[in-house]
């Protein structure tokens, strides 16, 4: 359970994973390639993170909202392969900012996330990336990120 030691190390506890809010799953698999929809920053008390980066979040807010989101990520993956020691690669991230239109930071925000993913896997959450800014996310949450992981079958 190497993976599970080093959340603890970090001092990381994942969230409960909540149901998805609409009529799909929140992973797919083909193969031992899978496909994690969106999530979004879920704070403690089981709630999302809403507003808007640039006016009321500010580029360290959205980051810290990134990492929520890449939290949630990695409850969906403990939940659908059970040992987290089974992932072999974090493959992409696609990272979405609920922005003003000068906003123009999107992947600093996205970071959190990539960030808490090298924490966590190593060398094996390095990944492929895309940032973008949108002018507004499911429930105004101030990100959504989505992933592609392979794992040991």
């Amino acid at each position: 359970m190497r993976v599970e030691q080093r959340l603890f190390e970090l001092g990381i506890e994942l969230p409960r994973v909540p149901a998805p809010a609409g009529k799909y799953a929140s992973c797919s698999a083909s193969g031992n390639l899978l496909f994690l929809s969106g999530q979004g920053p879920l704070l403690a008390d089981g709630f999302f993170a809403r507003g808007k980066v640039g006016s009321e979040i500010s580029l360290s807010e959205g980051r810290e909202r990134a990492r929520l989101a890449g939290l949630l990520l990695i409850a969906v993956l403990r939940d659908t392969v059970g040992n987290l020691d089974r992932v072999m690669q974090i493959n992409k991230l696609f990272g979405m900012v609920n922005a003003v239109p000068d906003f123009a930071e999107h992947p600093a925000v996205i970071d959190g996330c990539s960030d808490l993913f090298l924490s966590v896997f190593g060398e094996s959450g390095r990944h492929a990336r895309s940032s973008v800014g949108v002018a507004s996310l499911p429930g105004d949450i101030s990100v959504e990120v989505e992933a592609v992981v392979t794992i040991e079958r």
